[in-house]
Order: structure tokens, then C-alpha cells, then sequence
């Protein structure tokens, strides 16, 4: 069992910058691929970034790539998502989860039951505004 607790939500101007983080405990986080999801109210839950569990490999939407910048420390068992240049449709609740089996990274963010990439554990979510 892994348990998943995200930190770092909050309130922004446009334009401005936060760092997400997703702290494990209960198991590794080095054996799983991480991925960031945010849903915000009345829409879909969206995959934002993912990361490989073997060597940091990354994958972005295209609604965040070039902004956003996800990174893990395994000695802290930490997955952390650098947010720059934070648009108002950014605002969402952001969710961490992890997966001990995936099949492609892509796969993974955009959460294919069809091929199997389900995530395994989910954290419970921190509020990211973005408003001026």
C-alpha cells in the first residue's frame, strides 16, 4: 500500500510560479511511474505529466509542455511538478498518483483502462488557483 499526499496548492497571479509536491510513504516510490492529474469542476480529469519509474523519463500534455517541469527524488521519496507561467485555466485541483505497471508513459497520463494503464494509488489533492 502506498500512501500519497500532495503539497504546495494555492493561490497565484498569472504569470506566476508554484511547485507541487507529492510525498509517499508506506512503499518506494522508485519502483512506480508518477503521474500528475488535475480536474477541474465540470470537466474531465486530465493527465498533466508523467514520469518513468526507471531513468526520469518524462511526458507532458501539450497544454502544459514548456511550463511545466516534473522531477522525482527517490532518496526523499518525492515527485515534485514545477508550475511557471501559470494560466487561469491551470486552476484546477492537482492529484498525484502512481502506477506500479504501465505500458507507455503517454499511456499512463491519459489513463487508458483499455491497455491497462489504471492508476494504481492516488493522493487526495491540493487546490491550485490561478486568478489576478
Amino acid at each position: 500500500q502506498v500512501t500519497l499526499v500532495e503539497s504546495g496548492g494555492g493561490l497565484v497571479q498569472p504569470g506566476g510560479s508554484l511547485r507541487l509536491s507529492c510525498a509517499a510513504s508506506g512503499h518506494p516510490l522508485r519502483y512506480y511511474g508518477i503521474g500528475w492529474f488535475r480536474q477541474a469542476p465540470g470537466k474531465e480529469r486530465e493527465g498533466v505529466s508523467c514520469i518513468s519509474s526507471s531513468d526520469a523519463t518524462t511526458y507532458y500534455a501539450d497544454s502544459v509542455k514548456g511550463r511545466f517541469t516534473i522531477s522525482r527524488d527517490n532518496a526523499k521519496n518525492t515527485v515534485y511538478l514545477q508550475m511557471n507561467n501559470l494560466k487561469p485555466e491551470d486552476t484546477s485541483v492537482y492529484y498525484c498518483a502512481a502506477v506500479g505497471m504501465y505500458t507507455t508513459l503517454q499511456a499512463m497520463c491519459n489513463e487508458d483502462p483499455s491497455t491497462g494503464n489504471v492508476m494504481d494509488y492516488w493522493g487526495t489533492g491540493t487546490l491550485v488557483t490561478v486568478s489576478s
